[in-house]
């Protein structure tokens, strides 16, 4: 029997503003990028830093949420499977580009620090079609212990 998985689990900050857009079948779509470091301390002894950058896509509600919370600098934990796509460029030459399809997001800032904080203030997932017609509200707790649970959600 053959197994294979395809899972991306990332936190990060985001590089640039999410870009939304809807497909002519009317879904949203959005677009960012998030960087992740990685630090070591070489055969020297000394620290070492590398920065890597993934493309993202979110669709549906997902997107919408991500379009109405997430800026640059936000911290974010998301979840999904890794795509590559393919096309051909005006001059004719192949292009390949490997993107993170989320599936399920988590909002790592803390109430009241744009800069990032260090506990979770909300998560989305994509999993579920049933959304509500309620207004939408900021996913954030007021302390740690507060916990945010997807079904106290308002969509």
């Amino acid at each position: 029997m053959a197994y294979s998985l395809n899972k991306a689990q990332l936190i990060g900050n985001l590089t640039r503003d999410p870009e939304i857009r809807q497909i002519p079948g009317g879904q949203s779509v959005a677009t960012f990028g998030i960087a992740t470091n990685f630090t070591w301390t070489d055969s020297s002894g000394a620290k070492q830093n590398k920065a890597e950058y993934h493309n993202i896509v979110a669709w549906r509600k997902l997107a919408e949420i991500i379009g109405q919370y997430l800026k640059k600098g936000s911290k974010i934990y998301v979840e999904g499977r890794m795509q590559t796509r393919e096309w051909e460029g005006e001059d004719g030459v192949k292009r390949y580009r490997t993107e993170i399809i989320a599936d399920n997001m988590i909002m790592l800032d803390s109430k009241g620090n744009a800069m990032g904080g260090e506990r979770e203030a909300g998560g989305i997932s994509n999993k579920s079609e049933d959304y509500s017609q309620q207004e939408e509200a900021p996913m954030v707790a007021s302390a740690p212990q507060d916990e945010v649970k997807i079904d106290d959600l308002p969509f």
